[in-house]
């Protein structure tokens, strides 16, 4: 994600940094991680802004202060997010409890959110500025065993910006989103957490000779153009009632309108050639299916418990048909989880890895980020105006669905899916309702 020009970006000034241990005792015995919590492409911080308008019923309260001391006392029930990433005497990855600390860092800009536009793009501060980065920088060796780092990044007016650095490998978008709420509870002045937080890592499936694809490579790939767009709820509304007229009254989500339009818009401005395949990748929650074998059912679990589905069609189809077609693809594709997934961790699928990443211009990859609830997260100044979820490889074509501004009906698409030259076509493929 770009930056204003580096000459009129905001400087940050960083008032602090510690390190934060659980306010209690904490176990010291290693974790075992999940196959899919193990999978190489998980070994990467995933990062975030979440930006939050000032309240004037907290006007002289501390984000920062609220914000680390709920943090050091979720720590308690969340441990493991404390420790550090580390090799077991069979060479898996593992969670080592004895030692770490969450790395916490609180900053301020003098100026009003308001003067940066709420951190709309293109930012105006470095987003590295407002992402917690300790000081000195750690040695890559040692950055790659940290699991959780936040900064709160306080504004003159009273706002403030929350940037999270977490490890996929320790939780999945869910999980993640479960541990902010948490700290969210505490902060507003919980005694405890509502819903105790779940290891029970053994409960995912680890098929016998699962295939494991290589990581993406950024050698030969195309370098590709963030762009956002601002979708309003009657434009939602308008496919879908397409999509009912066309069925018979039949129903579709607001996610499988955006993601169907988005994947047609992109094809054709892409120009692939009409019998070139092309394919749309999306994460499902594995939670319902794992149900019985989950503690509690599933409540709590904050581990990695997603599959990702593929559909897969021709450039010419995806391009020429109705969108109601398109969904219909998606569809159908959803349908197949449970089967496919069943197969998958039964060890049936030996040949194909339905994890991998590939930075392959013909796959887009989706997520959906508005049910996940980084957007209900409260500090006790309410919940964001708006999640900026950060992604820093340019080479794989990518759109997450997020939830528009706080109040306003509708969505938002981030995009990085087109060459720069494409762009254009991309967004007015996107505005059309015809």
């Amino acid at each position: 994600m770009a930056a204003a020009d580096d000459a009129k970006l905001v400087p940050v000034e960083r008032l602090g940094q510690r390190l934060v241990a659980p306010a209690g005792p904490m176990p010291e015995s290693p974790l075992r991680l999940s196959w899919l919590d193990r999978y190489p492409t998980q070994m990467a911080l995933i990062e975030s802004l979440h930006v939050f308008k000032p309240d004037m019923a907290r006007e002289g309260d501390s984000p920062a202060s609220a914000v680390e001391q709920a943090l050091a006392r979720a720590l308690v029930d969340y441990y493991p997010l404390a420790g550090r990433l580390a090799v077991s005497d069979a060479g898996e990855p593992q969670v080592d409890c004895s030692d770490g600390g969450v790395w916490f860092i609180e900053a301020a800009v003098r100026c009003r959110l308001e003067d940066v536009d709420y951190l709309e793009y293109p930012l105006a501060v470095d987003k590295d500025e407002l992402l917690p980065h300790p000081r000195p920088k750690p040695s890559r060796e040692d950055e790659s065993k940290l699991i959780l780092l936040v900064q709160v990044t306080t504004f003159d007016c009273g706002g403030f910006v929350v940037g999270f650095r977490f490890s996929h490998a320790v939780a999945d978008g869910p999980g993640a989103a479960q541990f902010m709420g948490a700290v969210g509870e505490l902060a507003r002045g919980a005694g405890r957490i509502s819903v105790a937080p779940a290891w029970g890592r053994d409960a995912i499936p680890d098929p016998a000779g699962a295939l494991v694809g290589g990581l993406p490579d950024p050698a030969g790939a195309k370098r590709l153009e963030y762009l956002a767009i601002d979708i309003s709820a009657d434009y939602i509304n308008h496919f879908k009632g397409q999509f009912a007229a066309a069925t018979g009254g039949a129903r579709c989500s607001a996610f499988e309108v955006l993601i169907a339009k988005a994947w047609q818009s992109r094809t054709r401005a892409a120009g692939f050639d009409d019998d070139c395949p092309v394919h749309l990748s999306f994460a499902m929650n594995a939670r319902p299916l794992l149900h019985a074998r989950l503690p509690a059912g599933g409540a709590g679990f904050y581990g990695n418990c997603y599959y990702i589905m593929r559909v897969s069609s021709t450039a010419g189809k995806v391009a020429s048909c109705t969108i109601t077609d398109v969904v219909k693809i998606i569809k159908e594709g959803k349908k197949r989880m449970p089967s496919e997934f069943a197969r998958w961790a039964a060890g049936e699928m030996a040949s194909v890895d339905p994890y991998q990443i590939t930075s392959d211009y013909r796959t887009l990859l989706v997520s959906d980020w508005t049910r996940l609830g980084f957007a209900e997260v409260d500090y006790g100044w309410g919940p964001p105006a708006h999640v900026v979820p950060l992604t820093n490889l340019d080479y794989i074509a990518t759109c997450i669905l997020v939830k528009p501004w706080v109040h306003k009906p509708g969505a938002r698409l981030i995009t990085q899916c087109v060459t720069p030259d494409r762009v254009a076509a991309f967004h007015d493929g996107m505005v059309d309702t015809s």
